[in-house]
């Protein structure tokens, strides 16, 4: 399986590749070929006096590549120009990557900012399932907040076909999974569930599924919003990553980003794996 790291070289990057338990946990679930990318932003250019950021990107992420070869890891390396989200996206289809992995520190304490617009923006557009590894805030040398990446997962459904996809990934994440929390939000402006659909039952199916698996599971259903609510489960359980869909039910997929899957990216306390549509 093939994975895209993408990296700024900021502290934020480097807690991500340099934690041991992170790169263990991607061997687990089939990750053996890495992709590790950084991109130098279009407005710095090469002739800037006294300035090579090309070389000093290269040196640093060589660094970076032999820490994720010790980790028993085929590794490529991808120094390229361009917009940082535009570009990690095209090398992740163009390379056919399972996953693309992104650090971030989540919402600053800036109203409404986003720290990290690549991981912001990845989110809106990638054709590729995206993990945003989540570093601590405010730290100057930030640790990631979660060792392990899959040991427990939060997934929360809309039983629309994008959340069924999600699901899927447990093909083979469950091999670096040990608890799992499956939550539905039920709202009155979820359009998409027929009025005879049983929640509960639904969910129970797809824990049967998982404890096939040796996953330990548990049910959440809720009423609210469903950011919001996906956000108090996580309080509560406190798992490793929360797992969902990027689209569900809404035919326009940014208002769903812009209401939900964004708000999970920004205001999640761990970290946030996304299912594109296929």
């Amino acid at each position: 399986m093939k994975a895209v790291l993408a990296t700024d070289l900021s502290a934020a990057s480097e807690a991500t590749i340099e934690n041991e338990t992170c790169l263990e946990c991607l061997g687990r679930i089939g990750v053996d070929e890495m992709h590790l990318v950084t991109v130098i932003p279009s407005n710095v250019h090469a002739g800037m006096p006294g300035i090579d950021f090309e070389k000093r990107r290269r040196k640093a992420i060589s660094s970076y590549e032999r820490v994720i070869e010790n980790a028993g890891f085929d590794v490529e390396v991808h120094v390229v120009r361009g917009t940082p989200h535009r570009r990690i996206r095209g090398i992740a289809e163009t390379i056919g990557a399972s996953l693309t992995i992104v650090g971030s520190r989540g919402k600053s304490p800036l109203e409404n900012r986003v720290i990290g617009s690549t991981a912001r923006n990845l989110a809106r557009t990638t054709e590729t399932p995206l993990l945003v590894n989540r570093v601590e805030r405010e730290a100057d040398d930030p640790s990631v907040v979660r060792q392990h990446l899959f040991q427990r997962m939060l997934y929360a459904t809309d039983f629309s076909e994008n959340a069924e996809r999600a699901f899927d990934t447990f093909s083979y994440l469950r091999h670096a999974t040990q608890e799992a929390t499956l939550v539905h939000v039920e709202t009155p402006k979820d359009p998409g569930l027929a009025e005879d659909t049983d929640p509960e039952g639904r969910l129970a199916e797809l824990a049967d599924q998982l404890e096939e698996w040796g996953i330990d599971t548990r049910l959440e259903i809720r009423q609210g919003d469903p950011a919001d609510e996906i956000l108090a489960v996580e309080d509560a359980v406190d798992p490793t990553t929360i797992l969902v869909g990027s689209r569900g039910h809404s035919r326009l997929r940014r208002l769903l980003l812009g209401s939900v899957s964004e708000d999970l990216v920004a205001r999640a306390n761990g970290n946030v794996m996304l299912v594109p549509p296929s």
